[in-house]
């Protein structure tokens, strides 16, 4: 009967569950036990004649000083990107691919990269050729002085200066004077990253390029760093000039995330405030023209003008107080708390705990 009973066992599947659930946790441990020390992550679109050449590269500047891998994420190409990832995956066991059903934008490709890297630090890179991965050892470096982030600057670009210099300059400006991050080049892929720092940080939409301003709200320490720029020598550019636009409408909601993501009342308070403070002015105006200069309040535009105002800040004030509850479920719902600890420092208990 035992027998019998072990038989049924294996053949109804318990057995597959079992061994499948072992060998996830084996290969977890060996996993671990390999000790990676760098993740490169490479998201690409469309980029068959460069991957070679790029993971060559990175191979060359990388083995035999660090325990590493390379994340290649397949942004939804419709060229034979997948065919020659497949192929480098084959050959090296250091190389992951990661393969996208469609096309989710640079941002989503990133982001599935940091969510499968093993290292402790993580490397991003364009897939293009024109960022250079022999500068990735003294980005390493620079994070090993203590730096957080290492944002690369393409400090001598080789691109189009009407389509991609220009409007690359203006963004840049921008972005740093509204998130006080002092970075020349926000949109080089070329960045090193602790990976505590990527946990804390949530991508969406085309935030990408942001990562430096959201990892300094959380206290990461950054610095910047001039690196290579190579002209592309294959492939098509995938950004134009109508990327700066979406980055100005990026950066709108940056900006609020940064400072108002815990108190959004105060933005929203403070504009009813101030549309409260324009409808007294408006309706004192009114009376001041209908008492003393006999001018009728129903052929008065002021009025009109004033009653919207009121309307305004009534709507801007229970705007806030709907954002606030927003915020607090948020938090609560997923027990994140509003701050973020660098480390804790404590002795422990004298006697043991009394509790």
């Amino acid at each position: 009967m035992r027998i019998k009973a072990v038989k049924l066992w294996l053949y109804s599947g318990h057995f597959k569950r079992y061994y499948d659930t072992v060998k996830i946790i084996l290969t977890e441990q060996n996993m671990d036990r390999q000790g990676v020390e760098v993740s490169v992550v490479v998201p690409l679109l469309n980029e068959q004649d460069n991957i070679r050449a790029l993971y060559e590269q990175i191979t060359q500047t990388l083995a035999g000083k660090y325990e590493y891998e390379v994340i290649f994420i397949d942004d939804g190409s419709t060229d034979n990107s997948f065919t020659v990832l497949a192929g480098l995956q084959k050959a090296d066991a250091k190389v992951r691919v990661i393969r996208f059903r469609k096309n989710f934008g640079q941002t989503a490709a990133l982001s599935a990269g940091f969510d499968h890297s093993r290292g402790k630090i993580i490397i991003a890179i364009d897939a293009d050729l024109q960022n250079d991965p022999a500068d990735i050892p003294r980005m390493i470096e620079k994070l090993h002085e203590g730096f957080d982030v290492v944002s690369g600057w393409r400090e001598k670009r080789h691109d189009n200066a009407i389509t991609r210099l220009i409007p690359s300059r203006i963004a840049n400006w921008l972005i740093a004077k509204i998130t006080g991050v002092e970075l020349h080049d926000f949109g080089c892929t070329l960045k090193a990253y602790r990976r505590e720092i990527l946990e804390q940080i949530n991508l969406y939409g085309e935030m990408h390029r942001f990562i430096p301003a959201l990892a300094s709200w959380s206290g990461a320490r950054i610095c910047e760093m001039a690196v290579n720029h190579r002209p592309r020598t294959a492939g098509v550019a995938k950004y134009g000039i109508g990327r700066t636009l979406k980055v100005v409408l990026d950066l709108i909601t940056i900006k609020f995330l940064g400072s108002f993501s815990t108190k959004p009342i105060y933005i929203f308070g403070g504009l009813g405030l101030i549309t409260a403070f324009g409808s007294l002015i408006g309706g004192l105006m009114v009376l001041y023209q209908k008492f003393v200069s006999d001018l009728p309040m129903n052929r008065n535009p002021l009025l009109v003008l004033t009653a919207m105002m009121v309307t305004a800040t009534i709507q801007f004030i229970l705007m806030g107080l709907i954002a606030e509850l927003l915020v607090r479920t948020y938090h609560e719902s997923q027990n994140r708390p509003t701050y973020v600890i660098k480390e804790i420092l404590e002795s422990p208990l004298i006697g043991g705990d009394k509790r």
